[in-house]
């Protein structure tokens, strides 16, 4: 009686991966293309620089060592405040370099360990986490898949692409922590370190995954993705295959499906003529036109979409982060990390807070963005 319900909840879970698989197969088959269309909507540089990213950082996530300092850093904090405070923090600077959703893989489940020796609020530190992954993932051309996509189809320098988007992630970030201040009990909490800290840490591993994921950045970088990729997944298939299958594949097939599914999408003639009617040279249009995107479609999605139709890619990759606030489908990562937590009312709270925190953020990031970009 076990293997259905595994099915069910292995569907419910995946039903963004089946729904682009499903979209992607329809339009195949009632708007057949060829083989080099379906080749340029699959986006392989950018899959293959996820996949890299995937492997170095599971890499860094089996040697314990962000568990680790992040159990010390938590350890050594005196009230719920100052402890939510230091994981928002964590969770925005791992989201840079390890990618928003990894980067929540690696710190709710430190969370729900804390929660379950204290008294701190789960469910607000797993919301206010997402919201964190969003604003800090937005600095980084590695931070989250939609910043992967146009950094590569940019081809700008690591470093400018990262000016360019700190306004926007500074303000972001501002009003995560401000909201986490006011959120959170002040009340002191006690914790035991020797509980939090359970992970043995494996130094040459840390530093051999630290090696292939800043190899792997400078390769996608001078437009090597592909190769980088093949570089560290040879070598783990031979020597630590266990390693690769504990990456996380469904998630590097969402994304495909998506590629496939909203790039064909984009080409039928019926929404080419209703893009051709927004006029994206306005800025704030472009602006609303990519948050509204992603609270319908997601922000990967509404990247795909729109990418090639606006004049400004550093714009829309403004738009779409800030698209991944407000509705939990805006981002992957809200959705990750609602899962992960499986607290009661989660997304019913998600909301109550993620949206008007979108309304806040929206403003103020679009000002913010004009006078300093």
């Amino acid at each position: 009686m076990s293997k259905p319900i595994h099915w069910r909840q292995r569907l419910k879970d995946e039903w963004l991966l089946l729904a682009f698989a499903l979209l992607a197969l329809l339009l195949a088959l009632i708007d057949p293309h060829p083989l080099a269309d379906h080749q340029r909507w699959l986006q392989l540089p950018t899959l293959a620089g996820l996949l890299g990213l995937l492997i170095a950082i599971q890499g860094i996530r089996d040697s314990g060592l962000v568990q680790h300092l992040a159990g010390a850093l938590v350890a050594r904090a005196h009230s719920q405040r100052v402890i939510g405070l230091l994981l928002v923090t964590i969770t925005a600077l791992l989201s840079m370099v390890l990618t928003n959703d990894v980067s929540l893989f690696l710190i709710v489940p430190l969370t729900l360990a804390i929660g379950a020796i204290s008294n701190l609020p789960v469910l607000r530190m797993v919301i206010l986490e997402a919201l964190a992954v969003n604003a800090g993932s937005t600095l980084s051309p590695i931070g989250n898949p939609q910043n992967l996509l146009l950094w590569q189809y940019l081809r700008l320098p690591f470093v400018q692409f990262v000016m360019a988007m700190l306004p926007v992630a500074a303000t972001m970030f501002a009003l995560v922590a401000l909201l986490a201040w006011f959120w959170l009990p002040k009340g002191r909490v006690t914790l035991h370190a020797e509980q939090i800290d359970g992970h043995a840490v494996s130094v040459s591993q840390a530093a051999l995954s630290i090696v292939a994921l800043l190899m792997m950045v400078l390769m996608m970088e001078h437009g090597h993705a592909v190769l980088g990729a093949a570089l560290l997944l040879l070598p783990f298939a031979l020597l630590d295959w266990r390693l690769l299958a504990r990456v996380d594949w469904l998630l590097l097939a969402t994304f495909a499906a998506i590629f496939l599914g909203l790039g064909h999408f984009a080409e039928l003639p019926l929404v080419k003529q209703g893009l051709a009617s927004i006029d994206f040279n306005q800025p704030l249009r472009l602006y609303a036109s990519g948050i509204l995107a992603s609270q319908l479609i997601s922000n990967v999605p509404a990247t795909v979409l729109l990418m090639e139709r606006t004049p400004d890619a550093i714009a829309l990759a403004v738009a779409v982060n800030v698209g991944g606030f407000g509705l939990a489908i805006g981002s992957l990562a809200n959705l990750i990390a609602l899962r992960l937590a499986k607290q009661p009312q989660g997304l019913r709270l998600f909301h109550l807070v993620s949206i008007p925190f979108l309304l806040v953020c929206a403003p103020l990031v679009y000002l913010m963005w004009r006078w300093l970009g």
